[in-house]
């Protein structure tokens, strides 16, 4: 396995690509190029968690697939742990949105320009994202075409198509999420939230057209890739009826999906197995199924060309 650390900005060391890719040698390097997946790790955009990152690539790589972990922009930095929120945020010009899809940009440009080296098939690249991460996947799989990243980029927007997108308990809807939280009797602790939404927004008390631009559910097209996502009906941070209306925009614009909501867990499971887990609590061996799941749904995509 190869794995390398690239900054994607000069200026900076908090914004990182780290690789995980199949040191295809020998008669190995028959396969060809492989799909790939590109992981963003969740944190509430104050922060990211490692259990979503190295944990997963590893996970897809056992899979036959390369895999990259993006560190993308978020408020604390680089730094992995949390700001003090009762504190007070101030606020980061540069580390709100649109920053943090148009990173998912420049990994995916950074990897085909590593492609042929890598052996990575360029049109065959998922985005998997946790929680935060997978509210800046399904972002950025309905933004990766419009203007708002192709001109920042300054690329063609097929160098920028993701083939497919995994979310697991994601945001997808800035506009309901407080009410889906109050439907569910799990409301999401008020200064969190506040925090969360400066953290990423830049305000605590964004306007509803802000809300609705950040709401990928309320924004897809018939340019959005498939999408496998997942969640828990007990999830106390992240209502599954956010899961749900991304899935039923999907549907709505006949763009296949799998869903899967499991009857028991809280939110950040990640794999849900000791290999990403800190506490017992964080196993569950029924959430954990997502993951042979979502193998079984990529190889419909994403099968390598091996003869017969």
């Amino acid at each position: 396995m190869i794995t390398e650390v690239f900054n994607l900005y000069e200026e900076r060391e908090d914004v990182t690509l780290t690789t995980y890719v199949l040191a295809d040698r020998g008669e190995m390097r028959a396969q060809g190029k492989r799909p790939a997946v590109l992981i963003c790790p969740g944190g509430a955009y104050l922060a990211l968690t490692d259990r979503e990152g190295e944990p997963v690539a590893l996970a897809f790589a056992s899979m036959g697939y390369h895999a990259f972990v993006l560190r993308y922009s978020n408020y604390m930095e680089g730094k992995n742990y949390m700001p003090d929120i009762a504190k007070g945020l101030a606020f980061k010009e540069n580390l709100i949105f649109p920053r943090h899809m148009r990173e998912i940009g420049l990994a995916m440009l950074l990897i085909s320009e590593h492609s042929n080296d890598w052996l990575v098939d360029v049109n065959r690249i998922a985005v998997c994202g946790f929680s935060a991460g997978g509210h800046n996947v399904a972002m950025y799989s309905v933004y990766w075409d419009k203007p708002i990243i192709t001109d920042y980029l300054g690329v063609s927007k097929e160098l920028l198509r993701p083939a497919a997108m995994i979310l697991g308990y994601p945001l997808t809807d800035y506009v309901t999420f407080e009410q889906d939280g109050v439907l569910a009797e799990k409301k999401l602790e008020e200064t969190f939230w506040k925090a969360s939404v400066k953290g990423f927004i830049g305000t605590e008390t964004p306007t509803m057209e802000v809300l609705e631009k950040v709401s990928p559910s309320r924004l897809v097209t018939k340019m959005t890739p498939p999408a496998f996502i997942w969640a828990t009906s007990q999830d106390e941070q992240v209502p599954i009826q956010q899961s749900m209306r991304l899935a039923v925009a999907l549907s709505n614009h006949q763009i296949p999906f799998e869903i899967h909501i499991f009857e028991e867990g809280s939110h950040g499971f990640s794999l849900a197995t000791q290999a990403s887990s800190l506490t017992k609590r964080q196993i569950n061996a029924d959430a954990a199924k997502w993951l042979p799941l979502a193998e079984t749904w990529l190889a419909k995509r994403f099968s390598l060309n091996l003869p017969s």
